[in-house]
């Protein structure tokens, strides 16, 4: 019962003053100078104001609102280790059973760790799943909280929390943890290829650990060094980036005797390596009208170093002069292609034929060059077919094809053969997709014999236009036509000239992504996304290992002739092996090296500051303790409510605030001045009054 007296006025406030302040001013005067029945005409104006006043006794009935209390309980993957996710179910059970006891409190149980989203699995953040459980609360109704953790929170605050309750952590594990762990405390996002990057590390021990450890070094999955590593110091780190493109640097420890995860025994770090600029040797021959097609290219790209000789002079005009004096400079034929011609990426002769200019064993130098890894493309014209063709020198052990002699002039459209349709070099060129394609005719194309290698283009008569070869350890293209200066003037329309010619190139040097046969793989949030690249129709499914050292296979779909792809969500941050036939993949799946794994040993520190700014407490389940009730191999402490201003936690026990707010369910209504029972006291009053100053 809750009872209260309200007014609730016949007239006005103002208008009430008025009548009755008169009225008190002469009961008042009455009664300072005594005048007889002055008492009398007070109380008659007493109820006079009572009756105008109206009074109103009310009896509200409330029903008392709960505390909300919060159980945020770490689902987070450090707390898969060892006991601890049975002692946080253990505990969440002993808990609810506590609080079940208590009218008096509203449990919100929150599992926080669990998110599908990668960004979300990094890190442990409690206290934003804190803050989402109390977000429709009122302040004065928040109970209190209790954590059910490792004590690994990255999101804990160095004060006090958002809220004026007290907060409970009751962490996992136990104080005898031990755990070795590595990071990179230095790692470039570049890097150039084949030159050294400097990187340093830190191997990093519980308790001070002391002592030296060897650290394996991978780089893209294959082991390249063993270091030694003194225990808690900065260790300095050379690698060399063997590709362009995603490189993948591995560093990883043997796990000691009884250490509680291997997980962060690795630490990896992404280089993008960045080739230095590529060097090209263009020898151009006669002058003719695409001569400057492959020069305004590669002079186009930044990241090309042209070296350009073009040779003006025609073999059909003899005159007896000395070559050697028929340029402004001389032609450095032993600098170029003996001293130096190991340092060049690539050499184009660009409607070459042999003169005097370079000495016949010259060729031979090429031929070898190329079997060791270099790279050669011949944009051949009719010189090709004549009697001083590169073909008839020692070079023609590098060329894809032999000429027979014979020049077609016929107009055509360059098609893409069935292998170009699936070759990277050639997949996909704009204006390919159509029939005629939609670029313009050539008018020319060199007749061979026997082409080795991949033909991606046919010309007229289905004759060979590209040829793609390997030789030894390096590669050979060779366009059987000089027409391609076409494209370039924009003649019917032009064609993809720069997009096929820059490929082409870019293969000759070994670029990954022009691989006819290749398999990447890549993490994007929790999915692992898998290319493969391959000539063939089918490559079969992918066999995946995942950081933990499961096995599954993902399908491989076609996407487009020569792509096929794959993907599958995973559920661990980590590294993948990828493998398909002889190829193999690494990719990292969730972020690197995510702070969750960085140190797995539970500890009261993160939380002991915000505990203790609220009135709160940290302390572990797995201590042994005579004055908590044992539940389930975890010792529990003992739930009571407490008021506001009480103390929130003892020795064996947690304190959890009640609330005073109500929720006003219905009031009765009882008028202490109507009726005949207010009519009859006035009238009383009134007559009182009357019969006294009538004597």
């Amino acid at each position: 019962m809750n009872l209260s007296l309200a007014f609730e006025p016949l007239v006005s406030w103002p208008l009430l003053g008025l009548v009755l302040a008169p009225l008190l001013l002469l009961a008042l005067v009455g009664l300072w100078f005594r005048q007889r029945g002055a008492i009398f005409r007070f109380a008659a104006l007493l109820a006079l104001a009572a009756a105008l006043l109206n009074p109103v006794l009310l009896d509200e009935e409330r029903e008392a609102l709960k505390s909300v209390v919060a159980v945020v309980v770490d689902r987070s993957q450090s707390q898969d280790i060892g006991e601890r996710t049975k002692q946080t179910d253990e505990a969440l059970a002993g808990l609810q059973q506590r609080l079940g006891r208590f009218k008096q409190f509203d449990v919100r149980v929150v599992e926080a760790g669990k998110s599908e989203a990668a960004e979300e699995r990094t890190e442990t953040r409690l206290f934003g799943a804190l803050e989402s459980a109390f977000r429709d609360v009122p302040p004065s109704r928040i109970g209190g909280a209790i954590m059910i953790t490792d004590g690994e929170v990255h999101d804990a605050p160095g004060g006090t929390p958002d809220f004026n309750a007290p907060l409970h952590a009751l962490i996992t594990g136990n104080d005898q943890e031990k755990d070795r762990r590595i990071r990179f405390e230095n790692a470039p996002r570049f890097g150039l290829v084949g030159k050294p990057l400097e990187m340093t590390y830190r191997v990093i021990g519980t308790n001070n650990e002391a002592g030296s450890v060897d650290v394996r070094v991978s780089v893209n999955g294959e082991q390249v060094s063993v270091e030694r590593a003194t225990i808690g110091q900065a260790m300095p780190l050379q690698v060399t980036i063997p590709g362009a493109g995603r490189n993948i640097v591995e560093l990883a420890i043997d796990p000691e005797p009884d250490e509680l995860t291997d997980t962060n025994n690795r630490a990896i770090a992404l280089i993008d390596g960045i080739r230095e600029n590529l060097r090209v040797l263009l020898v151009s021959g006669e002058p003719h009208a695409g001569e400057r097609t492959w020069r305004n290219l590669l002079k186009s790209d930044a990241s090309v170093d042209l070296v350009h000789f073009t040779i003006l002079r025609p073999p059909e005009k003899q005159d007896g002069t000395p070559i050697n004096e028929l340029s402004l400079i001389a032609f450095p034929t032993r600098e170029l292609f003996v001293e130096k011609i190991k340092d060049f990426d690539l050499i184009i002769f660009d409607r070459y034929q042999h003169r005097d200019v370079l000495p016949i064993l010259y060729y031979d130098y090429i031929a070898e060059y190329v079997e060791k890894g270099g790279a050669l493309l011949i944009a051949a014209g009719p010189e090709y077919a004549g009697e001083s063709s590169i073909a008839r020198t020692p070079l023609m052990s590098a060329l894809p094809a032999m000429p027979t002699g014979e020049v077609v002039d016929k107009a055509f459209y360059p098609r893409l053969t069935e292998l170009g349709q699936r070759h990277p070099v050639t997949r996909g060129l704009d204006g390919s997709a159509t029939e005629p394609p939609h670029w313009s005719r050539w008018f020319r194309t060199i007749g061979v014999e026997n082409p080795e290698g991949e033909a991606v283009m046919k010309g007229a008569d289905n004759r060979p236009l590209l040829l793609l070869d390997r030789k030894g350890e390096g590669r050979v293209g060779m366009f059987l036509s000089d027409q391609g200066w076409l494209w370039a003037r924009g003649f019917e329309g032009g064609g993809p000239h720069v997009q096929l010619y820059r490929r082409i190139a870019h293969w000759l040097m070994k670029e990954p992504e022009l691989e006819e046969e290749r398999l990447t793989a890549d993490g994007r949030g929790m999915m692992l996304e898998i290319r493969r690249q391959t000539m063939s129709d089918d490559p079969g499914p992918a066999q995946i290992i995942t950081p933990s050292g499961k096995a599954m296979t993902v399908k491989l779909e076609r996407a487009e002739p020569g792509v096929f792809l794959g993907s599958i969500e995973t559920s661990e941050i980590g590294l993948y092996q990828v493998g398909n036939g002889d190829l193999k993949a690494l990719a990292h799946v969730g972020p690197v090296n995510a702070p969750e794994f960085t140190d797995v040993v539970s500890t009261e520190n993160r939380l002991k500051a915000p505990a203790e700014a609220t009135g709160g407490s940290v302390r572990r389940l797995a201590q042994s303790s005579t004055l908590g009730n044992l539940t389930g191999g975890v010792t529990l402490p003992s739930v009571v409510p407490v008021r506001s201003t009480g103390a929130a936690a003892g020795n064996d026990w947690i304190g959890l605030r009640t609330t005073d707010d109500s929720v006003l369910k219905a009031v009765s209504r009882v008028p202490l001045f109507g009726g005949f029972l207010g009519l009859g006291l006035l009238l009383l009053a009134l007559g009182s009054m009357w019969y006294r100053e009538g004597r």
